[in-house]
């Protein structure tokens, strides 16, 4: 290099310390640094309330600040909300963003945008519950299970998948959303969805063999299989070999309980992750990262008997009693945990909702949604932890400095992954698309 090139090369590398931003290029190779190989994505489905939660303002009038008193954490000034006094004691191994924006306040456009990085083709008006399609744009667990799949595993594994409660001809069903799945990228990079408790060994009936098919029965029946394929595998067959190799995997390992059994893990632990669905989903998260399952996403929203984070009345008592307490542990034993065991530089972990709440309180006691101003939480995986990032005006309503795009979380969440973000996909039409309309957020990184 010539010393005008090293001269140009400090001075980009000093304009990139002193911005928030960078253009989504490539991977981040900083020396010293391994990268993250799984993340377990916790996605607090309904809309979490920044202000009772990392963003309280004390100063701002009663119908705005709500009831919820301030704890101070490890990092000196910051303050969280009292009813996560675990993450408090932690704040030196995450980071928090207290200005993601995005200007729309419907559920549906708004959890398909965070999830895939991009708009429904109508997000003003686009607020039905519909199916998910082909035609859509893939969730980051897809596109990570495209670039970071191993043979053997599921790139993507939902716990449970994207879905909601809704009244259909009278009847509570539960739906699945758009923005869940592999979308254009066909049913090869599909979740594979543990929808069932993650407490009982029956969560995953499909996966269970039956119980007069032994050990040495699957093996024989593999053999046979072998015999009949030695002319050679179709290439139109080679997904569906894939996913039976993969099916056949995982009902061994389901068998002998290692892979998505917690049997093995000590009491002690379980307990300190909480011993209810979301604590226990994400001690399986934690075990199917070091699996080498490079996405694990925890769709937050129906483990609870309210409904999620969708506080649109009774807000304080559904975050005193039960959502902020489910949190507080199982959030605060995950990084713990991967902590001690070596694994969290490794393991990248991240917490948001499709958008924020109302500052002002309304009639019921709760906040309606609001896209204008979030918050979100990023722990492991090369993050710099001990940070927070930007800051909300004095009612919690927009971002004041920062401002952060959800399509810039899913661009750090990839380059932290290892991904090109110079990489395109294609859709079934040959259309071809950026792999992310966002830019990483290289303060985090």
């Amino acid at each position: 290099m010539s010393r005008r090139d090293l001269i140009r090369l400090g001075g980009l590398v000093a304009a990139g310390h002193a911005l928030p931003f960078c253009p989504a290029t490539s991977a981040n190779n900083r020396p010293g640094r391994r990268g993250a190989r799984s993340c377990i994505l916790v996605y607090l489905l309904g809309g979490p309330p920044q202000l009772d939660m990392w963003d309280l303002k004390p100063e701002a009038p009663a119908e705005i600040r709500g009831p919820f008193r301030l704890i101070a954490t490890t990092l000196p000034g910051v303050h969280i909300c009292e009813h996560m006094p675990r993450l408090a004691r932690l704040t030196g191994k995450y980071a928090i963003i207290r200005s993601v924006s995005h200007p729309n306040n419907n559920h549906t456009p708004m959890i398909y945008y965070t999830l895939t990085g991009r708009p429904t083709q109508r997000p003003e008006e686009d607020n039905n519950i519909n199916p998910p399609s082909r035609t859509d744009h893939p969730h980051m667990g897809s596109v990570l299970a495209r670039y970071k799949g191993t043979l053997g595993l599921p790139g993507y594994i939902a716990l449970p998948e994207l879905a909601i409660r809704s009244n259909l001809d009278n009847v509570r069903q539960t739906v699945l959303l758009r923005g869940g799945k592999s979308g254009f990228l066909g049913a090869r990079y599909d979740p594979l969805g543990i929808n069932g408790d993650p407490r009982d060994f029956g969560s995953m009936p499909a996966l269970a063999s039956p119980p007069d098919v032994t050990h040495d029965r699957i093996q024989r029946r593999q053999a046979l299989l072998a015999a009949m394929d030695q002319s050679g595998v179709n290439p139109a067959n080679a997904d569906f070999a894939t996913l039976r190799q993969t099916a056949v995997h995982l009902s061994g390992a389901a068998r002998s309980s290692r892979l998505y059994s917690l049997d093995s893990e000590p009491r002690t632990l379980r307990e300190r992750y909480g011993l209810h669905r979301f604590g226990q989903s994400l001690l399986l998260a934690r075990k199917l990262a070091e699996a080498g399952v490079p996405m694990i996403a925890v769709h937050f929203n129906y483990m609870t008997r309210c409904d999620g984070w969708d506080t649109h009345s009774k807000n304080f008592d559904a975050l005193r009693d039960e959502l902020l307490p489910l949190l507080d542990q199982g959030l605060s034993a995950l990084v713990e945990d991967l902590d001690q065991r070596g694994t969290l530089e490794e393991t990248l972990v991240v917490s948001l909702g499709e958008f924020g709440r109302t500052p002002r309180i309304n009639a019921q006691a709760g906040r309606d949604h609001w896209g204008h101003c979030s918050s979100a939480f990023l722990a492991g995986g090369g993050i710099r932890g001990g940070q927070v990032l930007g800051a909300s005006d004095p009612h919690g309503a927009y971002p004041r400095s920062d401002k952060v795009d959800p399509a810039d979380i899913q661009a750090t969440i990839y380059h932290l992954m290892g991904l090109n973000l110079n990489d395109h996909l294609r859709d079934q039409v040959d259309r071809t698309w950026a792999l992310t309309t966002g830019q990483v957020i290289t303060r985090l990184v």
